[in-house]
């Protein structure tokens, strides 16, 4: 089976250096420039989490490279603000666009509406992609493990923290534990192998002993059921990407309503 992972990295290789074409760096981030000595507003990925009861990160995600179109049509200034009405911790919003139909305007477009942290989910591999996630006002971004080494953790956790955004660092096997002695503000464990798409949720409790317990803990995709979630606050974590389970419904706010009303009970 081909590694999707694999082809998309390559990809986002050409994608980021076409952006650069069109905006060049040095532009871009005087730019970013500008909007820090303004004073722009933080928000707090890992206390939102922290502090929340429930703490699921609820995710804009309108296509995905196994399932294709999950919902085309999704508006990025409505359902976002039904998530954080409904109760959401925090927001994911998809950016990259050939394989998962997203956008960094998604985020331009929802951050007005909603005051809740928003995490760039993107696949970051080189630090004109931080830049570009503070300037659509972003408040945090996801690194990945498996796409980079640790000394790129490292570089672009460093550079991302001086942009004045938190790091999610993502892994999804034991042989990545030892990424997570980087200086990053959470850690998740994606239960989807990005290489083959198979979801398996109990890859998060596996590698639950085995996390820094000093870091937000995050199990990011296949969760599906509030039991799950106990479960999953049992063995230590406080962070629950969730995005299909609710975007493939008719009403994703309402669907994320639901779901945390049946925790509550």
């Amino acid at each position: 089976m081909k590694d999707i992972l694999e082809e998309i990295v390559a990809y986002k290789h050409i994608e980021v250096a076409a952006q650069k074409e069109l905006l060049p760096p040095r532009k871009l981030y005087a730019e970013v420039e500008r909007m820090m000595a303004e004073g722009v507003e933080k928000r707090s990925l890992s206390q939102a989490l922290t502090a929340d009861a429930v703490g699921i990160i609820a995710e804009f995600k309108r296509k995905s490279p196994s399932k294709g179109w999950i919902k085309e049509n999704g508006k990025a200034e409505e359902i976002p603000l039904a998530y954080e009405q409904a109760g959401a911790a925090a927001l994911s919003i998809l950016t990259d666009e050939k394989y998962f139909g997203g956008s960094l305007d998604f985020i331009r477009k929802a951050r007005p509406h909603v005051g809740i942290p928003i995490l760039r989910k993107d696949f970051i591999i080189d630090e004109y992609q931080l830049f570009q996630a503070r300037h659509a006002g972003a408040d945090a971004v996801l690194l990945i493990a498996a796409d980079l080494t640790r000394q790129e953790v490292r570089s672009l956790t460093a550079t991302a923290h001086e942009l004045e955004l938190e790091v999610l660092l993502e892994l999804h096997s034991e042989h990545e534990l030892d990424y997570a002695e980087t200086d990053v503000d959470a850690v998740g464990v994606n239960n989807r192998n990005l290489g083959t798409f198979v979801t398996d949720v109990q890859n998060s409790f596996r590698m639950a002993s085995r996390l820094p317990q000093d870091r937000v803990l995050v199990s990011e995709s296949g969760i599906a059921s509030p039991d799950t979630i106990r479960l999953l606050r049992g063995a230590g974590y406080r962070g629950f990407l969730i995005g299909e389970s609710f975007m493939k419904t008719d009403k994703p706010g309402r669907a994320l309503k639901e779901f945390i009303k049946e925790m509550a009970s």
